[in-house]
C-alpha cells in the first residue's frame, strides 16, 4: 500500500508543480501532498491535509525561499 501511495503522490506532484503561482494554489498542493503522506505514514490524512495545506498557503508569508506570486 505505501508503494501505490508513493506513486500517487509523484504523480499529483508533478502535475501542481507547474501552477503554484497563488497562495491558494500552494495550499491546495499541500493539503493533497499532506494527506497523501499521512495516510501512507500510517497517520490520518485529514490532518495531514490541514497541516500541509496551512504550510502551502502561509509559505510566503514565512518568507520561504521560492515561494512567491506570480
Amino acid at each position: 500500500m505505501p508503494i501505490r501511495s508513493f506513486l500517487l503522490f509523484s504523480t499529483l506532484c508533478v502535475a501542481l508543480s507547474g501552477c503554484l503561482a497563488s497562495d491558494a494554489e500552494r495550499g491546495l498542493a499541500g493539503a493533497a501532498g499532506g494527506a497523501v503522506i499521512g495516510g501512507a505514514t500510517g497517520g490520518s490524512p485529514l490532518t495531514g491535509a490541514v497541516i500541509g495545506g496551512a504550510a502551502g498557503y502561509f509559505c510566503r508569508d514565512l518568507n520561504v525561499p521560492g515561494c512567491r506570486n506570480n
